[in-house]
């Protein structure tokens, strides 16, 4: 196992030593500056080297992590040092998906989401805030767990018909 990873198309490439690597990173830039190809090299020694990478991948691009590259690298980019050792290769790839349609559904439940997010995701208004606060603190208090929009319609019906009760 190396304990250093290199990328970069320059003369010379950029080095990371392994032990210096942080918990969290971010690679940033304006479009075509080459974000995705430094994330694909990083991830794929990263893998290399057995560290496990989360990648966020709104548009689908660093998916091919799955699949053998089966072009050739440029030539000019064989000449360059750090191209000369390389393998196309496929690397372990596990897709989450919020739509639940081509990986592992990302799942979360209304109780996980909580007031607050819910909120924010809905877009209510003060009031609307206010009863959906009610309505977490009642569910907590009797221990009830909301589960999906439905557990919550749910909620929101008992409140609305125990409101007397519950104020």
């Amino acid at each position: 196992m190396s304990e250093v990873i290199q990328f970069g198309y320059g003369k010379t490439a950029a080095q990371l030593q392994l032990k210096r690597l942080n918990h969290h990173g971010i690679i940033a830039g304006a479009t075509g500056t080459g974000k995705t190809v430094t994330l694909k090299v990083l991830a794929e020694q990263l893998s290399e080297a057995g560290i496990p990478v989360f990648l966020s991948d709104i548009k689908g691009d660093l998916v091919s992590l799955a699949v053998e590259n089966s072009k050739a690298v440029d030539p000019e980019r064989l000449a360059l040092k750090h191209y000369q050792d390389y393998q196309p290769a496929a690397y372990p790839v596990e897709l989450w998906d919020v739509m639940g349609q081509n990986g592992l559904p990302v799942r979360m439940t209304i109780s996980e989401l909580g007031p607050v997010l819910l909120t924010r995701l809905l877009g209510l208004n003060e009031t609307q805030e206010s009863i959906l606060n009610i309505v977490f603190s009642v569910a907590d208090e009797r221990g009830l767990l909301l589960i999906d929009p439905m557990d919550l319609r749910a909620m929101l019906n008992f409140v609305a018909e125990n409101a007397a009760e519950l104020s």
